[in-house]
């Protein structure tokens, strides 16, 4: 059949063919894809290391940013620090950390975060922190307060009353629960401190009525391998607490250290919320350098997360060395 014919016949078919030819030769844009959505959260929070054979993990509690009002000092170190901060904004970050020492026959939390009673709303992760490091609060056996804060017991106990940690049992210097739960102290208090003692009696009192809360007034043994450090200053019964094991020691420190930027250089400068400033700044000056001398793994609660790591001599103060992140247990 000549081409012409063949052609005429199948005009339609003819097309269709060419058109779809045209169509797959041509780089038509392909439609653009819904842009992924940003997630807000950070891994789980909490950071685990081994001193000797206990298992020590870190549990963030929250962040926050100190305000540099609370800061006390010579007014040339004041001034100073507000000038730096222009420069460097973050200079006051820290946060809130809480700390859970597994020794193979307990599991003792020493400071609890802040709960819902402090910060705002910016604490109260601490819960969280320990489940996704692989216990519950069912598990904790002891809680060893450094102090009565509510940043660092509010975690205990929620708002209606409930004990967080039901099966623990609660340890603090006499010193420090005679002062907060005292009706009579409170009275006399200023007003801007009268917040403290009206969350520290509500959060002490579900353990008191269960026979869980327990003071200590010397060196009375609490945990084998555990040694009471009075840290007098902050507050009147203020207390670290210092686990030894295969040599290696680490010290939970409480609020030894607020901000460690400016504390750390400035030894001398102490915060509204010590109770006797002079005596919390005479304790300062006496650790840091027996610290820095000696190999002990410090846990402070204000240091930036994982809040765990050593202290060094830096000209005419210090510096904070952080633990080295590393899933290897045979290292420190």
């Amino acid at each position: 059949m000549p081409l012409a014919d063949f052609l005429k016949r199948n005009s339609k078919l003819f097309a269709a063919a060419l058109l779809v030819a045209l169509a797959s030769s041509v780089a038509w844009p392909k439609p653009a894809l819904a842009a992924s959505p940003q997630h807000h959260d950070q891994v789980p929070g909490f950071y685990r290391m081994k001193v000797g054979d206990l298992e020590v993990t870190a549990l963030f509690d929250g962040f926050g940013v100190f305000d540099p009002h609370w800061l006390k000092g010579k007014k040339a170190t004041i001034d100073g620090v507000a000038k730096a901060l222009h420069e460097d904004p973050h200079m006051l970050d820290g946060c809130e950390t809480g700390f859970l020492v597994n020794t193979g026959k307990q599991l003792i939390l020493v400071d609890a975060g802040g709960g819902t009673w402090y910060g705002g709303g910016a604490l109260g992760r601490l819960a969280g922190s320990l489940r996704s490091s692989g216990y519950t609060p069912e598990d904790v056996d002891l809680v060893l307060a450094t102090h009565l804060h509510s940043d660092h017991v509010g975690g205990l106990t929620t708002q209606d009353g409930q004990r967080v940690f039901p099966n623990a049992e609660v340890y603090v210097a006499k010193a420090e629960s005679d002062f907060w739960l005292s009706p009579e102290v409170a009275a006399k208090a200023p007003k801007d401190a009268q917040p403290f003692f009206q969350s520290a009696q509500a959060i002490a009192a579900p353990y008191i009525k269960a026979g869980k809360w327990h003071t200590f007034s010397g060196a009375e043994p609490i945990v084998d391998g555990m040694q009471l450090v009075p840290l007098p200053g902050h507050t009147p019964g203020h207390t670290g607490y210092e686990f030894s094991s295969k040599g290696q020691k680490i010290l939970f420190w409480g609020d030894i250290i607020h901000v460690q930027r400016v504390q750390l250089q400035h030894p001398e400068v102490t915060v509204v919320f010590d109770t006797a400033a002079t005596a919390a700044a005479a304790t300062r000056n006496r650790l840091l350098p027996k610290l820095a001398r000696e190999d002990v793994v410090i846990a402070g609660p204000h240091m930036l997360f994982p809040s765990l790591g050593r202290v060094r001599k830096e000209g005419s103060g210090y510096t904070w060395a952080p633990v080295a992140f590393t899933d290897k247990w045979d290292k420190k």
